[in-house]
């Protein structure tokens, strides 16, 4: 009989990029002495899956493909149903990643002891025995009579307990820790990993099972493993902390089922998470004093606006060359707007410290904070206070044009139920039909957002 070549390969333990032969650096993660050799193992012993989904089709044209609407059924939590796009979708694989203590597992377990009320649950632990989890859950005063569960590491046995238990929603908890009998490598190095995750999304789309795999991530915050893994799963989702260490904040960064960059907001108490249902009011939290440098923008999260403080110092520079600190923005883009404030705003601040922070550790992706971001600056610098119930969004452009952003009305109406009486918006975003209690002024030009204030 023919020896089966076993293939090798060199990977980055921290972020699984894969090289032809060993180095002493990642370039992909700028890590050092994290390359290893590892064996790739064969092909399965059942021969090759048909497919991440386990079945193949012939070619169809688009219009005659039968389509059926989704059935989606809530899990449980309104943010979690909110970050998933509207619940749990049949067949589906959801990623979740984050830090360790960020509360991965304290937020599945919550979820599932709730879902288990009207759907079978099978909750598959690879880290924790269930004495630990049980206790977690006491701890936590969660109803413990309709939840399923099984402490595994064995892809194979997991599988055969599913297939007999025949659950709704099965949680994996973690990935990295899980073993298939058809690779010869040690769990949570890239075959394994590769291997496990196919396995199970095979089942889950075959089942129609949902399915939650829990993921380490690295210490660049990016998902531990192969890239693959995240081509393979239908949503993935991150949970990470807030510089206030009582809040967790829920983001989606791929899915396939609803939108992307919706954001669920938990507060950790002694009960677990706890739901968050106006996240504006925690970022809101201003001093009674009004200080220069601070302002109110509304950014747009997913599907629904949320009010954030924007706040700046500028000081003269002490050591030579000026610095340009932003915490929660792109820094590229800060020096893009102070550019804009010199050359269309008159003034010049190449000789100060410019500082920018979006208080409460969120961090803006959108382009909407660029007029609040301007106009802070200029209060700092000028040591002029701002009105606190002014509310400010909009695009800077190169020009020094303000370019209007998506959900203006939206957005404004948010400020509003806040008690914000006065905005200055992008004259795009202005609203057709006056707001009631709301003062607009649509400006077109930096220079007119700075006469406005």
């Amino acid at each position: 009989m023919a020896k089966v070549k076993v293939k090798t390969g060199f990977v980055c333990s921290d972020c699984g990029a894969t090289y032809p032969k060993w180095q002493g650096h990642c370039s992909a993660c700028d890590a050092w002495s994290t390359i290893k050799e590892v064996r790739l193992g064969p092909e399965p012993r059942s021969g090759r899956r048909d497919g991440f989904a386990g079945t193949t089709s012939p070619v169809t044209l688009l219009k005659d493909v039968q389509f059926t609407d989704e059935h989606r059924f809530s899990s449980g939590s309104e943010e979690f149903d909110r970050v998933l796009g509207g619940g749990f979708v049949p067949g589906s694989v959801i990623l979740i990643g984050g830090d360790p203590g960020a509360g991965k597992s304290t937020i599945l377990l919550q979820t599932m002891c709730h879902a288990a009320a009207s759907r079978e649950v099978l909750y598959v632990s690879g880290e924790e025995s269930l004495q630990q989890i049980a206790g977690r859950a006491r701890r936590l005063q969660l109803p413990l009579d309709r939840v399923k569960m099984l402490a595994e590491s064995s892809v194979e046995r997991v599988l055969q307990a599913a297939e007999s238990e025949r659950p709704e929603v099965v949680v994996i908890d973690s990935i990295q820790v899980m073993q298939s009998a058809v690779v010869d490598a040690a769990p949570g190095g890239v075959s394994q990993v590769r291997e496990s995750a196919a396995a199970f999304t095979c089942f889950a789309k075959t089942s129609g099972v949902v399915l939650i795999m829990v993921g380490h991530v690295t210490k660049d915050q990016s998902l531990a493993g192969p890239m693959t893994l995240s081509h393979m799963v239908d949503t993935q989702v991150m949970l990470s902390s807030t510089e206030d260490a009582r809040y967790r904040l829920m983001r989606t960064t791929k899915n396939r089922f609803g939108p992307v960059n919706e954001l669920g907001v938990f507060a950790m108490t002694e009960k677990g998470l706890r739901e968050v249902k106006n996240p504006s009011a925690i970022f809101l939290s201003r001093t009674e004093n009004a200080a220069p440098g601070s302002l109110i923008s509304v950014l747009w999260e997913g599907t629904r606006p949320l009010l954030v403080e924007i706040q700046s110092l500028v000081v003269s520079a002490q050591y030579g060359s000026p610095r340009r600190l932003g915490i929660g923005l792109d820094q590229n883009r800060i020096a893009m707007v102070l550019a804009v404030i010199n050359k269309h705003g008159g003034l010049v601040l190449a000789d100060q410290d410019v500082f920018v922070n979006v208080v409460g550790g969120i961090r803006v992706l959108e382009t909407s904070a660029d007029l609040a971001v301007a106009l802070a600056i200029v209060s700092s610098f000028r040591n002029t206070v701002l009105p606190q119930d002014l509310l400010v969004f909009g695009e800077v452009g190169l020009s020094g044009e303000i370019r209007p952003v998506s959900n203006g009305e939206s957005r404004l109406k948010e400020g509003v139920k806040h008690g914000f009486t006065r905005a200055i918006v992008p004259k795009g975003n202005a609203p057709k039909k006056e707001i009631p209690d709301m003062k607009v002024v649509g400006v077109t030009s930096l220079s007119e957002a700075l006469d406005a204030i």
